[in-house]
C-alpha cells in the first residue's frame, strides 16, 4: 500500500506540470472520439486501451510510464492492449502479440519482446523467428506455429483491425479511454504525460457515473 501510495504521489507531480490546477481542455490535452467505442471490459468496469506496435520506439520508451501507472489503477478500472494493424510487420507482431496470448505467454514476454526488438537489434518479423523466441517461455516451437497461423489468431487480428479503424486511429502510441477520450503523446505533450492525463480523464468518468 506504501508503494501504491508513493507512485500516486509521483503521478500528481508529474501532472502538476501539464496543467497545473487548470482543468483538461478537449482538443488541447486529449481529443473526443467522434463515435464512441464499444468497450470489451465487465459493465461498470472503465476500460482503458493502449494501442500500440511492438517496433514502434515510442510505444517501446512509454512502456515505463504506462506499466508504473497500471500498478496504481483501482479495481474498476481494466487495461486492454491492442496491437496495431497497419500491414507488413505490423501484423506480423499483432499476430505474435495474439498468439502469445493464445499460448498463455504474452505477460511474461511482452517487455521483452519490445527489447528484443529495440535493444537487441532483432527484427522478429518471420514466423520461425518469432516461434523460436517464443520456445524461451516454455512452450515449443511447433506449438508456437500452430498458434501463430491459427484461425483464433487471425481472427483476433481482424477484430484489432476492426477496433482500429472505429478509433480512427492513424498512430501509436495511444491510450483510449472508455471507448471515447483518445490520449496521444502530441496531445499530452510528452509520452510521460500520457498516463497521468489519462488518469484524469479516468476519475471524470467516476464522477459522470456517480451523479
Amino acid at each position: 500500500m506504501m508503494l501504491k501510495a508513493l507512485m500516486v504521489a509521483a503521478t500528481g507531480l508529474v501532472f502538476s506540470t501539464v496543467a497545473g490546477a487548470q482543468e483538461l481542455v478537449e482538443g488541447q490535452h486529449y481529443e473526443r472520439l467522434e463515435t464512441p467505442v464499444e468497450t470489451v471490459v465487465d459493465e461498470g468496469q472503465i476500460e482503458v486501451t493502449e494501442a500500440f506496435w511492438f517496433g514502434c520506439p515510442h510505444c517501446y520508451r512509454l512502456q515505463s510510464s504506462v506499466t508504473d501507472w497500471y500498478e496504481t489503477l483501482e479495481d474498476d478500472v481494466r487495461v486492454v492492449k491492442l496491437p496495431a494493424t497497419m500491414g507488413g510487420d505490423w501484423n506480423t507482431h499483432a499476430t505474435a502479440f495474439y498468439a502469445a496470448e493464445q499460448l498463455g505467454i504474452e505477460e511474461d514476454l511482452h517487455a521483452d519482446f519490445f527489447t528484443a526488438i529495440h535493444e537487441d537489434g532483432q527484427a522478429l518479423n518471420d514466423i520461425d523467428d518469432i516461434a523460436a523466441f517464443f520456445a524461451n517461455y516454455g512452450v515449443t516451437e511447433d506449438d508456437a506455429r500452430d498458434a501463430l497461423t491459427s484461425f483464433g489468431v487471425r481472427s483476433d487480428v481482424n477484430s484489432a483491425n476492426g477496433r482500429m479503424r472505429d478509433m480512427q486511429l492513424m498512430g501509436v502510441p495511444a491510450l483510449i479511454i472508455d471507448g471515447q477520450y483518445l490520449v496521444s503523446p502530441s496531445s499530452a505533450g510528452s509520452l510521460d504525460n500520457m498516463p497521468q492525463i489519462a488518469d484524469t480523464l479516468i476519475a471524470r468518468i467516476r464522477e459522470e457515473r456517480a451523479e
